[in-house]
C-alpha cells in the first residue's frame, strides 16, 4: 500500500464523518512518519515501508483484543473494530496451505542441510512481509522434522 493510498483513506474517512476509521488510519499514519523519518527516507515514503508499519501496527492492535479483559466489553469492541480497519490495510498475508508448498519447493534443499539457524535466516528474509513468522515458523518446523 502507498503512503498516498492511506492519506487518501484519511479524508475519506473524515468526509463520512467515521471517527473510528478515522482515528485508525491516523495512527497508521502517524506510525508510519515517524518510521520514515527515524530510517532517513521522510521524502520517499516506500510501499515497504508503509507495509511493515501496518503489519506492526495489526500485531499492536492484536495485542490489545488479547489483553483487553472481558469485562471491559465497550474498550473490547473499540479494539476488534481497530484491529478490522488495520486489518483491511494490511497486505494479504500467505496462509500455511500456501506456505508449505512454497517453503518445500524452494528451501527444501537447504532444510534438508540441517542447519537451522542458516535456513531459519534466509527463509525469513524471502518471506519477510508475506506471511506472518509464527506461522512459517511453525511450517518449517513441521518440514524438518520429516
Amino acid at each position: 500500500m502507498s503512503f498516498t493510498e492511506l492519506q487518501t483513506a484519511l479524508k475519506e474517512a473524515m468526509k463520512a464523518r467515521d471517527t473510528q476509521r478515522k482515528e485508525a488510519v491516523q495512527t497508521l499514519i502517524a506510525a508510519v512518519k515517524k518510521v520514515a523519518i527515524d530510517s532517513g527516507e521522510r521524502d520517499n515514503i516506500t510501499d515497504e515501508l508503509v507495509d511493515s508499519v501496518i503489519l506492526k501496527e495489526l500485531k499492536i492492535a492484536q495485542e490489545q483484543v488479547d489483553t483487553c479483559p472481558a469485562e471491559a466489553a465497550e474498550q473490547l469492541a473499540e479494539y476488534k473494530n481497530k484491529l478490522e480497519i488495520i486489518r483491511s490495510f494490511a497486505p494479504k498475508q500467505m496462509t500455511e496451505e500456501e506456505l508449505r508448498p512454497y517453503i518445500s519447493e524452494k528451501f527444501g534443499e537447504l532444510i534438508a542441510s540441517g542447519n537451522k539457524g542458516a535456513y531459519m535466516k534466509t527463509i525469513m528474509a524471502d518471506l519477510k512481509g508475506k506471511a506472518d513468522g509464527k506461522l512459517i515458523n511453525k511450517v518449517i518446523s513441521e518440514i524438518a522434522s520429516k
